[in-house]
């Protein structure tokens, strides 16, 4: 684990805010202005990509990138990509419709000040917008890598076992389906087009893959058990929902310390991954320095403390 202390930061904390400083100065300019027409429109949009978070994704995103040896500016279009498309999940997931939820990041969801048909159209926009984004940087492997994070056979097919198991009891097969799907593809694909962006060989590619898919399945075992542990203040979102909802969770299959062993045990895997692939060489790309993914592997489990 990372040693923290109240008076100390991570590496990992310390990335994170280094990419989010990156992130929020590109998005500003990126993202269309409230003035612009349809300004409503516009402003829902702001109001939820503005409305706090770490910006995991896009930092898993810039920390393959670099860990790849990638360099400068390049990379900011798709990193902003990913905090679009994950807002647009936010926002949808948060509808009547879906998990009717009124509290997101500490303030009301999107729907409850914009309306329904607003938060709808402004996810709607936040996605088109992703992909444009992505288009525009002349990589037609990082398209389709977002488009396959996201589709029935990523984010989308997760949300709709989750939606269609609640009130079920289901096994931990169809639970590991709907974290690895709903919430571990889009962690993954960040830190595949990260190593995309970068030209990296597909062996790190698909090593990148691999080690997001099993940080991505501890984050959301991680987020099952703060849901249980937290305040509503602390977490920014409504707590206690998942039980509320009778979600499939980890907790709710095999108890919270369990899922918290089952979190370390991921994580513990995929570092070990990584660090064999800092290990290897490929003739003509430099060596993988994986020192700030390991760090940000480790601090999704210290979420919990």
């Amino acid at each position: 684990m990372i040693p923290t202390t109240p008076h100390s930061v991570s590496p990992a904390e310390t990335f994170l805010r280094y990419a989010s400083e990156r992130v929020n100065a590109a998005l500003e300019t990126l993202l269309p202005s409230e003035t612009s027409v349809p300004a409503e429109l516009h402003k829902a949009e702001r109001y939820s990509m503005f409305a706090g978070g770490k910006r995991l994704r896009p930092a898993l995103c810039l920390a393959a990138y670099e860990a790849c040896g990638g360099t400068g500016d390049a990379i900011l279009p798709a990193a902003c990509s990913l905090e679009m498309v994950h807002t647009f999940s936010l926002i949808h997931d948060d509808l009547p419709c879906m998990d009717d939820d009124d509290l997101r990041r500490g303030r009301p969801t999107n729907h409850k000040v914009f309306g329904e048909a607003m938060a709808v159209l402004a996810g709607d926009a936040l996605l088109v917008q992703a992909f444009e984004l992505v288009a525009n940087t002349g990589k037609p492997e990082c398209v389709l890598t977002l488009a396959r994070s996201l589709g029935s056979q990523g984010m989308l097919g997760g949300q709709v076992v989750d939606i269609l198991s609640e009130g079920k009891v289901v096994d931990l097969e169809t639970v590991d389906y709907i974290h690895r799907h709903k919430t571990a593809a889009l962690i993954a694909g960040s830190l595949v087009i990260g190593a995309q962006m970068a030209d990296a060989p597909a062996r790190v590619v698909e090593a990148m893959r691999e080690f997001g898919y099993k940080i991505g399945l501890s984050f959301q075992i991680v987020d099952d058990c703060l849901d249980l542990e937290q305040t509503s203040e602390v977490l920014g979102k409504t707590a206690g929902k998942d039980l509320e909802d009778h979600k499939a969770t980890y907790p709710s299959l095999i108890g919270l310390e369990a899922s918290k062993r089952r979190a370390v045990e991921l994580i513990e895997f995929a570092v070990t991954d990584l660090k064999t692939l800092a290990s290897d060489e490929t003739p003509g790309f430099p060596r993988i320095d994986t020192t700030v993914l390991e760090a940000m592997a480790r601090y999704i489990f210290t979420r919990v403390h």
